[in-house]
């Protein structure tokens, strides 16, 4: 089976749909990088079309945790991966995110809140997500896709980009992310897997939006959201309140 779901390539880059429980980078012959090198290898075509040199460096141009899946975006040529880093360093892209989290919430589908609480750097944990020491601004953006009597199903627009914001944000609104064994309870994790039968960290990178090499517009690339997610949604409405 296919591990790899490319959604867009060009020379010198490459967007896919990343799997989540696959690293970016941390597995050698595993991880999401190895995972593409394996495909160039084995497709002259793919390889002819990023203008890909055997042996190249295959660099992650941002950051997507192993338990997260969706948009992700690579280059292979150093040029390229400075061209996105400096869009990524001065806040010119757009990342929007969906996750399924814990509890309904008063305001109603469609509705925007923000999510501004500090942050410490460094990630927390579910005793104290806010993470120690000094703590600085940060922003996300949340707007209300879909609620059933248990969980709610939103979309998250970064604004500032702390390691695992979304996460610490959810938790810290007293709205966990399911399956989130890290910042949520141990209970709410074994409730969603033998109740639902899910298993995974309910965070996908829904979409991507930056400015392309040689161009001055912007161009997004999306991912769906993950039929697990919205699966989750409607057996909770059919269970019995």
């Amino acid at each position: 089976m296919d591990e790899l779901k490319i959604i867009a390539s060009e020379p010198g880059w490459l967007v896919v749909d990343k799997a989540c429980d696959v690293s970016v980078h941390n597995e050698p012959g595993r991880d999401l990088v190895s995972l593409v090198r394996d495909r160039l290898e084995g497709d002259p075509e793919l390889t002819q079309r990023l203008a890909y040199k055997k042996g190249a460096t295959i660099s992650p141009v941002h950051r997507l945790d192993r338990e997260t899946s969706g948009v992700m975006l690579l280059g292979v040529d150093p040029e390229t991966v400075r061209w996105f880093s400096r869009q990524f360093e001065e806040r010119c892209i757009s990342k929007e995110y969906v996750a399924v989290v814990h509890g309904c919430f008063e305001e109603s589908i469609g509705a925007e809140l923000v999510w501004d609480r500090p942050l410490a750097p460094a990630a927390g944990g579910r005793d104290n997500p806010a993470g120690r020491g000094r703590k600085v601004p940060c922003t996300t953006r949340v707007q209300i896709l879909d609620q059933s009597p248990h969980y709610t199903l939103i979309a998250c627009t970064l604004v500032t980009g702390r390691k695992h914001q979304i996460r610490r944000h959810a938790k810290l609104a007293g709205h966990p992310v399911l399956g989130d064994s890290r910042y949520g309870s141990k209970r709410a994790v074994e409730v969603v897997r033998t109740r639902h039968g899910f298993s995974r960290l309910a965070l996908h990178s829904r979409s991507l939006e930056l400015e392309l090499p040689g161009t001055r517009q912007n161009r997004r690339f999306e991912s769906a959201i993950p039929p697990e997610f919205l699966r989750i949604m409607e057996e909770d409405r059919a269970e019995p309140i």
